[in-house]
């Protein structure tokens, strides 16, 4: 069975007048490059550029939006390739047929819009998944796979992405980076993240280990908290010297709260000797989250904060399958006492740039919008995970606007690791601001042109401002 074309006007206010202005909008921003600078493509895959391997190495396996739900309908995780060795071909088209025949549990999510834009967009089909084609749409998509322009350096420049920001360890030597710069054929700038996560988390097993790679990488001594930090500065030099712009920051919550000397030198040393308690573990994050904001003010290295989310929500299924399969739930969100600390220091400081990312609509105008409203070092993230769907982006975008204006705002992120969904997501983003700010416009609250230029700046001058692209 055929699907239809997506529409021209797709995502477009149903209002006719508006609907126009909207178009009209859109077509100033619809050939823009995308600007990507939080994402989870490896750097690696864009400098072997390999054929890839299958449909669904590449559109199903890696993408945790698609994997939970099928999960959810009754599909193990290991069907579709969760936590294991890749697929053979016998096994991988078995995941596909998986995907095919419940491709009804995907409608009315932003799942079922990026995979149809997808099909459609990048592998010209307007095949409809389901149990009757599941093989004829593997056979195509896979027979496309084989062909030059859908290598991953071709689909690079195909889908017109100019800023690719990657996601990477501290101990990383980025080698792949550095290859992918020197090289006069890769077109896309490929950025290193600094993720540095697991070296915050002191309570957590497997931290001193982590810590003493970290001082290897840097070649300086983490047996003190000062030697940590020193290493942690050293990473972040590198880092800045292979292109990267901001630093990453993932956490229950985003609580700081200063130790004095002598409490976070004992409890790091508690933590390397593995006797230190939870609760101590957490006050000596929260302390190191205020040294990683004190070096962003430092180096020039966004800041970037996810927190609110309880990761391996079920254990079983993490202890199977590992990470990232999918079943990682939102926590309530809190920011404003949580970052006092942390803003009373540097929230005014010129040189910082802190963009807060958040799971929980309930917080957007409660205290983003109104921190972003006050503090100059403030950006309120774009909608990402469970909120990067149309209705929740259309919500964020006017809760935040009407307290702190367009130009608080990040400007769009993908956090993606599935490659072939990049341009449908920014595309998407781009269709809603242009409903957005078309309907401004008919309430005679914009003019036209201030709505084409404020269009513009969110594709294109917010990101580069945020990131210091």
């Amino acid at each position: 069975m055929r699907t239809r074309a997506h529409h021209d006007d797709r995502l477009l206010p149903l209002d006719p007048g508006v609907r126009t202005l909207a178009r009209d909008l859109y077509k100033g921003v619809r050939d823009l490059p995308i600007i990507s600078p939080h994402g989870h493509v490896p750097a690696q895959l864009l400098l072997d550029d390999e054929p890839f391997r299958d449909p669904t190495s590449l559109l199903l396996t890696p993408d945790h939006y698609v994997t939970r739900l099928l999960h959810a309908s009754g599909v193990p995780l290991e069907t579709l390739g969760v936590g294991g060795e890749p697929l053979d071909a016998d096994a991988a088209r078995v995941a596909w047929r998986a995907l095919c025949t419940h491709w009804h549990v995907l409608r009315g999510t932003a799942v079922r819009y990026w995979f149809d834009a997808t099909l459609q967009g990048v592998f010209g089909t307007d095949l409809r998944p389901g149990a009757d084609t599941a093989d004829e749409l593997y056979d195509l998509v896979d027979d496309r796979l084989r062909r030059p322009a859908f290598r991953p350096r071709a689909l690079l420049d195909r889908f017109g992405i100019d800023v690719l920001a990657t996601t990477d360890d501290p101990v990383d030597d980025l080698a792949a980076h550095a290859a992918l710069r020197d090289d006069p054929t890769c077109t896309t700038r490929v950025l290193p993240t600094f993720r540095p996560d697991r070296y915050l988390e002191p309570a957590v097993a497997g931290w001193a280990d982590a810590v003493a790679r970290l001082g290897a990488a840097a070649g300086t001594g983490t047996g003190t908290y000062a030697g940590w930090v020193a290493a942690m500065a050293d990473r972040r030099a590198y880092f800045r010297a292979h292109g990267a712009v901001s630093a990453d920051h993932s956490h229950e919550d985003v609580g700081t709260a200063p130790l004095d000397d002598v409490d976070a030198e004992l409890l790091y040393a508690r933590a390397l000797a593995g006797t230190v308690s939870a609760d101590e573990g957490a006050a000596l994050r929260r302390h190191m989250l205020l040294e990683m904001a004190r070096l962003s003010t430092q180096d020039g290295l966004t800041m970037t904060l996810h927190p609110g989310v309880r990761r391996n929500h079920h254990g079983p299924s993490h202890a199977r399958y590992g990470p990232d399969s999918g079943h990682d739930i939102p926590l309530p969100g809190a920011f404003t006492d949580h970052l006092r600390p942390l803003l009373e220091r540097y929230g005014t400081h010129p040189d910082l740039r802190l963009v807060l990312f958040t799971l929980d609509e309930s917080v957007v105008s409660r205290e983003l919008a109104p921190l972003a409203g006050f503090y100059p070092s403030v950006y309120v993230g774009a909608p990402w995970w469970f909120l990067d769907a149309p209705a929740s982006i259309r919500r964020w975008r006017e809760s935040v606007t009407e307290i702190a204006g367009l130009s608080r705002t990040s400007g769009f992120i993908d956090d993606t690791r599935a490659l072939c969904s990049i341009p449908a997501r920014h595309d998407m983003a781009r269709r809603l601001d242009a409903g957005f700010l078309a309907s401004l416009v008919a309430e005679h609250r914009l003019e036209e042109d201030e709505a084409a230029d404020a269009l513009v700046d969110l594709v294109t001058g917010r990101p580069a401002a945020v990131f210091r692209l």
